[in-house]
């Protein structure tokens, strides 16, 4: 059973970004790709421990090298994504990514062999049989497991704000759902996910992992899939908010950010700041309004006196934190927009318009 350690918890500002993509045929829909593209063939050197896949056949999942830079991040994602492209086009597929795919229809697509997954269908039943959702990951490394504790305390507020900045799942079998990120609401049915409540210290985060690999409820500290939570393997701070996304600068953006959140909670923590402990119905609320409204969502603000709107949080962070990537993001089209606006055109387009990009 995988447990984690504070012994883990290191080193302070390194990056790692994961992200969850889908194997597409020629005409851009879901296709079973797993064995080819991680089982049957070699992949790239980048690639080699970097490339797994997910629930599902067509999901693959890849992982940058630790990141020692912020100003390296770009280069790291893109020569994983252009390995990965490459790889795929290698065996006769293309990669997409989005929150879900659009025309995925999970009753027709096969799940992955591995007995991990095989035990998570047994064990979660249809929450699980469904999910065929795609996220990213953003990995910060914080160099004391109390203070990575009280970071991710402190960022769930952040956490509505980044998903609605990256809504890119409107449709769900086919269906358009009305919601900006279907992916968000159908991942929540799993147990141990969504916005997780506030731990005190890091004795009491781990008290309540080993709580839950001892009783069963997990198998490893892995399938606490939290939208934010402590990596007790990596020595991270780990998001898990965001849909998945075709276009580099959109996950780069939200790299930018969670490093720079990361970075200023640290230097609270160190400066004995006292903490937010939000009541977890509150984010709850706040992340609905995210999933159902996106780029046009209105949050009920940090200090709990009143609501804020999404653009005027973004220009807020963009001038604390001296950034400017969600900025960008928030002053284009969403993707859950952009999805329904081409889907008028044609399925075709609309699927095209989610292959992987790779900053050629």
């Amino acid at each position: 059973m995988e447990r984690g350690s504070p012994e883990a918890f290191t080193r302070m500002g390194t990056l790692g970004i994961e992200e969850e993509c889908f194997v597409v045929d020629e005409r851009g829909r879901p296709t079973s790709g797993t064995d080819e593209l991680v089982y049957e063939s070699e992949p790239p050197e980048i690639l080699e421990d970097r490339l797994d896949h997910e629930l599902f056949k067509f999901v693959i999942e890849t992982q940058t090298p630790v990141i020692e830079r912020p100003e390296d991040a770009r280069e790291a994602l893109l020569s994983i994504r252009e390995a990965l492209v490459d790889h795929a086009g290698s065996q006769g597929f293309g990669i997409a990514a989005a929150g879900l795919h659009p025309l995925a229809n999970w009753r027709e697509l096969e799940h992955a062999e591995k007995p991990r997954y095989r035990s998570q269908l047994d064990r979660i039943q249809y929450p699980q049989h469904r999910n065929t959702t795609a996220g990213i990951h953003v990995h910060v490394g914080v160099d004391d497991a109390d203070k990575a504790v009280w970071i991710a305390n402190e960022l769930r507020w952040y956490m509505p704000i980044m998903l609605a900045l990256s809504v890119n799942s409107p449709y769900w079998c086919g269906f358009d759902t009305g919601l900006e990120s279907a992916r968000a609401k159908i991942f929540e049915a799993l147990p141990n996910t969504g916005m997780p409540t506030h731990f005190e210290d890091f004795e009491a985060f781990d008290a309540f992992e080993r709580l839950m690999v001892e009783s069963d409820a997990i198998e490893d500290r892995g399938e606490l899939w939290y939208d934010v939570r402590p990596h007790t393997g990596h020595g991270t701070v780990e998001i898990r908010a965001p849909d998945g996304q075709a276009d580099p600068d959109v996950v780069l953006a939200f790299v930018e950010y969670t490093h720079a959140l990361v970075e200023a909670l640290a230097d609270d923590y160190d400066d004995g700041v006292p903490s937010r402990d939000h009541r977890r119905e509150l984010l709850d609320e706040n992340k609905w309004r995210a999933i159902r409204h996106g780029h046009d969502a209105t949050f009920i603000d940090r200090d709990l006196s009143g609501t804020v709107s999404l653009g005027e949080v973004v220009e807020r962070e963009c001038d604390r934190l001296g950034i400017s990537g969600i900025r960008e993001v928030h002053d284009r089209e969403s993707g859950a927009t952009r999805q329904r606006r081409l889907r008028e055109e044609s399925d075709d387009v609309l699927c095209a318009s989610l292959d992987l990009e790779t900053g050629e």
